[in-house]
């Protein structure tokens, strides 16, 4: 059975177990998810569904998204997201709804977000550097991160060295959550732990790969 999801992150709480201890967990609003396309081996090449969540007005789509949400007498409505999953054997239609009901809890899922952008950082910020001695009448090299590379030879920096830049706002997967609230009634479905993002953002839950 095809088991994923597109939803958006709501926040954190925390839920109490029999003994009375707390469980963090992150809030997902996610689904009624409509099955807009299936992609078979024989005809594209590989196996995946493709999932559409989130209505919107119909101006806000172009024409070409319009129409591959209308083709094959579909009709489905205006969505405003759609995200492909890879799965072996889809077992779903085109135009089937997928619910946060596919899941149960105490099952294990891999959520994909966005991590938060925390634009241009150093080397302390972005990779945890020591930064430079703190006596000794230092007083401008806190937080430089110090020699980036040889003299003569090399004579230049090597290519994929740490150092200050661009951080955050990364595709990043957390792994074999675990599933602790399942709401089909108001479309919740509630993880262990905390997930990539800020809220409001796009999220795809999936079933774990590593069990």
């Amino acid at each position: 059975m095809f088991k994923g999801l597109i939803g958006k992150k709501i926040g954190m709480a925390q839920i109490f177990d029999e003994d009375g201890v707390a469980i963090p967990v992150t809030l997902i609003e996610a689904g009624p998810c409509y099955v807009t396309q299936v992609r078979l081996p024989e005809k594209d090449g590989y196996s995946a569904v493709q999932l559409g969540f989130e209505e919107t007005k119909p101006k806000r789509l172009t024409g070409g998204e319009l129409g591959h949400l209308k083709r094959n007498s579909l009709n489905l409505p205006p969505l405003r997201f759609l995200r492909e999953f890879r799965v072996k054997n889809p077992e779903v239609s085109e135009g089937d709804v997928v619910k946060v009901d596919v899941f149960n809890v105490g099952e294990r899922v891999d959520v994909v977000g966005t991590s938060k952008g925390r634009g241009f950082q150093g080397g302390v910020k972005r990779y945890h550097f020591k930064g430079g001695p703190k006596t000794h009448g230092q007083s401008d090299r806190h937080r430089a991160p110090g020699s980036r590379s040889s003299g003569t030879t090399p004579g230049r920096v090597y290519k994929g060295s740490r150092g200050p830049g661009h951080m955050g706002n990364d595709r990043v997967t957390a792994q074999n959550l675990k599933v602790a609230i399942v709401d089909p009634e108001r479309n919740l479905i509630g993880v262990k732990g905390a997930i990539p993002g800020a809220r409001g953002g796009l999220v795809l839950i999936k079933e774990a790969r590593k069990q």
